[in-house]
């Protein structure tokens, strides 16, 4: 049994999520989840709630506890980049790019 959770459009780069769920890749939910509270980055909160959010699709789809789940597959892709300007000197204008992603889990049953 598998169940997947999708955020996209986060204001954040793929690069700065990639750090986290490098760590929670392959780790059984709960051990994840207790991982992720401890992390000081801000990009494992949002990884937190949406593996949160899988382990809730996986209870709801087949009655699955998050006890006995693992996280099979997780990646975080690049989605469109904002691009803005700033205000240098000598009425120059200096490009600024703000990178958003996508991040998708899937969770599966370990008791295969």
């Amino acid at each position: 049994m598998e169940a997947k959770a999708r955020q996209t459009n986060i204001k954040m780069t793929a690069r700065k999520l990639r750090r986290v769920i490098n760590e929670v890749r392959g780790k059984a939910v709960n051990d994840a989840l207790d991982m992720l509270r401890f992390m000081p980055y801000f990009a494992a909160r949002v990884v937190e709630k949406n593996l949160k959010a899988a382990a809730a699709n996986a209870f709801e789809q087949a009655g699955v506890r998050a006890d006995s789940l693992k996280v099979s597959e997780i990646f975080a892709d690049e989605s469109v980049t904002y691009k803005r300007g700033k205000p240098r000197a000598q009425g120059r204008i200096y490009k600024r790019l703000k990178r958003t992603s996508h991040l998708t889990i899937k969770v599966s049953d370990t008791a295969k």
